[in-house]
């Protein structure tokens, strides 16, 4: 094939040089002949397709391939002038096409880089957008990476584990809303939560949003679809009373109760402590006790101060880059440890580790901290996030108005 550098194809199929050379190798030839062939299938009719010698590469897959099927259709004998009128045109299509792809393959310098950048997206918006999200899942590590690995479980129920870039548009984006918000969960037989569709379909908004930034799509998808709306749900929380109780209470697992009370004293979440090392924890005269670290959660770097009350329970210091909390894990035996001595100190509530950080926001609202310095003291972005907390109060402050009934007539 005269006319045209390795470069040129290197950038005509997305492939590094030395692939193309690997590919011109195994072909035996640079240049590629391109018929129109017919193929007979049912009810008379011819089935039309091309045929590349040697085979070409599939730029959707990356593979060898001969055939490329239009999925146009031709009759074999034509009876009626209606009949030979429509093979007609047809085959001029199917021609148009074949020299298109001829063109393409052996003469791309007849294209404008504009042409040829139109092409390449083309080419790349029949991918699969299903194998695109999985690849964006696993760039997320921790409690994300599960939230993404499920929404792209959803995600294949619903396509069958495929779909172009092409395909995607509005209509398919609620189909998989409603989708979400009638499905089984697939941990049971029970319906998947709104709040648990809401975060997968989040999920989804944001691969759109990637994928409109990465040119595979024509438009933003993702501004245009509505999110589903969270449902309230209540936020369980220990009382004082409950939570000195929890404290003289003996815990088979001394770092699970220690990370406990942490959290219920500082309002640090379970991924925040677990990653906890001393280098993280200071001291100074004007300061007093503080913490200085990134949230995993959010990325934000925090400074914290913590009570005298709340270092005691780190236990003894030792090496900087060590864990404070080492040995702290995540699991369903930990869960079970939780649970039991939970029930030990006479407390019925359905309490996860979570909870001591609602129970640090409550109770701090509760003793009249407000909430501004609240919401930055859990990290929260934004203070409407901190609110629900100042609504789980008002409902408490109610609840304890209506405990006093007078007996009147």
């Amino acid at each position: 094939m005269s006319g045209i550098s390795l470069a040129q194809l290197a950038f005509w199929y997305n492939q590094t040089e030395k692939e193309i050379i690997l590919n011109a190798l195994i072909l035996g030839t640079m240049g590629i002949k391109v018929t129109l062939r017919k193929k007979k299938i049912n009810n008379g009719m011819e089935s039309l397709y091309l045929d590349f010698y040697p085979a070409t590469i599939n730029p959707a897959t990356g593979k060898p391939t001969r055939r490329e099927f239009l999925r146009l259709y031709i009759y074999a004998k034509p009876k009626t002038p209606i009949e030979k009128e429509k093979n007609t045109e047809t085959l001029k299509i199917a021609e148009s096409i074949r020299q298109k792809r001829d063109n393409e393959l052996n003469k791309p310098e007849i294209y404008t880089e504009l042409e040829k950048e139109q092409l390449r997206l083309k080419e790349q918006r029949e991918k699969c957008f299903v194998e695109y999200f999985m690849k964006l899942a696993k760039k997320h590590t921790g409690r994300n990476l599960d939230n993404w690995t499920s929404a792209s479980n959803y995600l294949k129920d619903f396509t069958n584990g495929s779909i172009k870039f092409s395909e995607l548009n509005e209509k398919f984006c609620n189909d998989f809303k409603d989708y979400l918000l009638t499905t089984k969960s697939r941990r049971g037989s029970a319906a998947l939560s709104v709040n648990s569709a809401a975060l997968y379909f989040l999920t989804l908004k944001t691969a759109l949003k990637q994928a409109y930034t990465d040119g595979l799509l024509y438009t933003d998808l993702n501004v245009k679809i509505r999110p589903i709306k969270n449902k309230e749900t209540k936020r369980e929380y220990l009382t004082i009373e409950e939570l000195n109780k929890l404290a003289n209470t003996p815990c088979n697992n001394d770092i699970l109760k220690r990370a406990a009370l942490f959290s219920a004293l500082t309002g640090l979440r379970f991924s925040d402590i677990h990653k906890l090392v001393w280098s993280e924890v200071r001291y100074t005269k004007e300061q007093g006790y503080f913490l200085s670290f990134r949230q995993k959660k959010t990325q934000g770097v925090e400074t914290l101060p913590i009570s005298e009350q709340a270092y005691t329970l780190l236990g003894e210091r030792r090496g900087e880059n060590e864990k404070v909390f080492a040995g702290l894990v995540y699991s369903t035996y930990t869960n079970k440890q939780l649970s039991k001595w939970l029930k030990e100190a006479g407390i019925t509530k359905k309490i996860t580790f979570h909870c001591f950080r609602h129970t640090f926001a409550t109770l701090q609202l509760t003793k009249g901290t407000d909430i501004y310095t609240v919401s930055k003291m859990l990290g929260h972005r934004e203070i409407k996030t901190t609110q629900i907390y100042a609504k789980v109060v008002d409902d408490a402050k109610r609840e304890a108005a209506n405990k006093i009934k007078l007996d009147i007539d």
